[in-house]
C-alpha cells in the first residue's frame, strides 16, 4: 500500500499545481477492489500488474516511483481525463 499512497501524492499534487484538483475524484485502492467496477473509473493509475481485460483504463504508475517518465505519466492522464 505505501507505494500507491507516493503515487497519489505526487498526482495530487500535480493536480493542485496545473489546477485540475477540483476536476477530478480519486480513490485509492486495490487493483482487485477496482476489477468489478472498472467501469465506475474513467482511468485507474496501477503501480502493479493488472488483468489484461482492464488494461485499456490502466495507466501504469510505476514511473511515478522511480522517477523516470513521470511527465508521461501526467500526459496520459491528462489525455484520459480530457484535462
Amino acid at each position: 500500500m505505501a507505494t500507491s499512497t507516493i503515487a497519489t501524492g505526487k498526482i495530487k499534487s500535480w493536480l493542485d499545481k496545473d489546477g485540475f484538483a477540483n476536476q477530478v475524484t480519486m480513490y485509492q485502492s486495490k487493483i482487485s477492489d477496482v476489477i468489478n467496477s472498472i467501469d465506475d473509473y474513467d482511468a485507474v493509475v496501477s503501480t502493479t500488474i493488472v488483468p489484461e481485460n482492464i488494461k485499456n483504463k490502466v495507466i501504469n504508475g510505476v514511473p511515478l516511483l522511480t522517477g523516470i517518465g513521470v511527465d508521461q505519466v501526467y500526459k496520459e492522464i491528462k489525455d484520459k481525463l480530457a484535462l
